[in-house]
């Protein structure tokens, strides 16, 4: 079944340390990777592995990461946030031949991709986080650009978050990028990273119960097929094929992130939407902002 192979529920990919870690021991899985772990007070992960570029991306709590590159030590502190629908977070560009130890208390997200040389390494504040309002009306979202080109010298990753408020739709109309056409579409592997929450200010009952819901369909590239009720922690695997809608649910905010990387010369996100759907942006035109966006909030590493 294609989506037991692309589709990983909390837990599913975890390692010693690790609550979900995604690398190319993967069947089929080569371009792209992402560690996830929760830490209390006194512990830390190790991240030893110099082939990959990395961005430590703090989830909820702040951190400070010691990284060791050729030539010299040095220690960043990352002031992180109190949760993913706190608006951006700080973060932290290591290049291939790093290693680093994480710190902390809190959720963080590791973001990789195998290279061989990268850009130097970067602390990028908060407040230097490119924040985009995208889509109009029931189809807009905030864009986290922290990892993109134009933003962070990288030699492979595109990395991002993305805040769907509840009722709207994101990732849509569904969009592909499994070719290499110059110009127009660049070959990526994507992951997805979710995590749900009530709406700030609802009364949920259960509020682990918050979901949205992602879907993935076939593409000349090859099948695939994701059609699932995500919640905290899942992972969705994207070699190919089309992906979107990612819908938050009534009632319930969904995130977010991305990482991507691919085998093209260029390190450029250019995508494809679905032909039987395209048509859907033009509805956009004269449609306000979602009202309740963009989201923001203090950073003192509490919880939401």
């Amino acid at each position: 079944m294609t989506e037991q192979r692309w589709f990983h529920r909390r837990g599913g990919l975890s390692r010693p340390g690790w609550e979900s870690v995604v690398d190319a021991s993967l069947p089929g899985w080569e371009h792209t990777g992402l560690r996830v772990a929760e830490l209390a007070e006194g512990e830390r992960v190790a991240l030893t592995e110099t082939g990959v570029e990395r961005i430590v991306v703090p989830l909820a709590g702040s951190f400070a990461v010691a990284h060791t590159h050729v030539a010299a030590g040095e220690e960043t502190v990352l002031a992180g946030r109190r949760s993913v629908f706190d608006g951006p977070t700080d973060v932290l560009y290591l290049p291939p031949g790093t290693t680093a130890t994480v710190r902390g208390r809190g959720r963080v997200a590791i973001a990789e991709a195998p290279a061989a040389d990268g850009g130097p390494w970067r602390h990028l504040p908060t407040a230097e986080v490119p924040v985009e309002l995208r889509g109009t009306g029931r189809s807009s979202r905030q864009v986290h650009n922290f990892g993109v080109p134009g933003v962070l010298s990288a030699a492979r990753l595109i990395v991002c978050e993305v805040i769907t408020p509840a009722e709207n739709w994101s990732s849509y109309p569904p969009h592909k990028h499994d070719e290499h056409v110059p110009g127009h579409e660049s070959r990526l592997e994507e992951i997805y990273y979710f995590e749900s929450a009530p709406t700030a200010g609802a009364s949920a009952p259960r509020p682990h119960a918050a979901f949205g819901m992602f879907s993935t369909y076939a593409s000349p590239a090859g099948a695939i097929d994701i059609d699932a009720m995500v919640r905290t922690g899942d992972i969705a695997l994207v070699p190919h094929g089309y992906h979107g809608p990612a819908v938050a649910a009534p009632g319930y905010d969904l995130y977010y992130l991305n990482v991507m990387a691919g085998p093209d010369p260029e390190r450029v996100w250019r995508i494809s939407d679905d032909p039987a759907h395209a048509w859907v942006r033009g509805t956009w035109d004269g449609q306000p902002v979602d009202a309740r966006l963009p989201y923001s909030g203090s950073t003192d590493g509490g919880a939401r």
